[in-house]
């Protein structure tokens, strides 16, 4: 006896689902902003977190005025008290939490491990690691009551290699790998999925102050110059996020999707 097929997906851009509360963080600018924008031209209501108050109130200013419905949360989610309240206020405006965006991320100084101070270290990971760990123990209740959730993560290059970043990054970013793909297993027989896009490089606010003399950057930029492809756009990072969140990807977790013209296949 054979089993028996699953449901047919809906055909993209034939989706009639119901709208979906939409946490993405970082979403002043750059990939946070694209994702915002895409997920709210789909129909789904967004909760804008970051830091940049002037930032995030702009990008909710550009999904409500094309009559989407967006939130603005500002302040520091390596607090737990801020994450608290941006999971709150989701629930409390639209009802509960169906996709956590985790992409708000800083970039070291290139730093190799004996240039990297404490300070550089600390402040990296509480923001690249500890921050997106936080929201997202905190939106699993949510979830997990719903019997349904997705968690996207923005990883980087630097977590799948040991040459794109300092150490600082690096590190954080190999550990948002392993978050993903712990979650992913975890949870899966509770109706989460939880993925990961890690992008080459790509056009966006986010800078490096590094020091051009310094052993890191000397390394690392020889061997980025060498291997990489062209410069993408938010929005190609954008899309692939989205794409994690749909019903189309309904059977992928755990999955490191590389956005990045072919880099990661050097």
């Amino acid at each position: 006896m054979t089993a028996p097929l699953p449901a047919p997906l809906p055909e993209p851009g034939t989706d009639s689902r119901a709208p979906r509360s939409v946490i993405v963080t970082g979403a002043a600018s750059g990939i946070g902003r694209a994702a915002a924008l895409a997920f709210a031209a789909q129909g789904d209501r967004v909760l804008i977190a970051d830091l940049d108050v002037d930032g995030a109130e702009e990008t909710a200013r550009k999904i409500t005025d094309t009559g989407g419905v967006a939130l603005a949360a500002v302040g520091d989610l390596g607090e737990q008290r801020v994450v608290d309240e941006v999971v709150a206020r989701a629930v409390a405006e639209f009802g509960g939490i169906d996709v956590l965006v985790n992409n708000a991320g800083i970039m070291d100084r290139m730093s190799a491990a004996h240039e990297t101070g404490d300070d550089e270290w600390e402040r990296v990971l509480r923001v690249d690691l500890t921050a997106p760990f936080l929201l997202t123990r905190a939106v699993l209740p949510h979830m997990l009551t719903a019997g349904s959730g997705c968690l996207v993560f923005t990883g980087s290059e630097a977590g799948l290699r040991g040459g794109a970043a300092g150490a600082a990054y690096t590190a954080a970013k190999h550990g948002i790998t392993g978050l993903v793909k712990n979650l992913a297993v975890m949870y899966r027989k509770q109706g989460i999925r939880t993925n990961m896009i890690a992008p080459g490089p790509t056009a966006t606010g986010i800078g490096v102050a590094s020091r051009p003399d310094a052993h890191g950057p000397t390394v690392v930029k020889s061997l980025i110059g060498a291997n990489i492809g062209r410069l993408g756009s938010a929005g190609e990072q954008a899309a692939a996020i989205v794409w994690l969140a749909s019903t189309e990807a309904a059977f992928v977790n755990g999955a490191v999707l590389p956005v990045d013209d072919g880099w990661s296949a050097v």
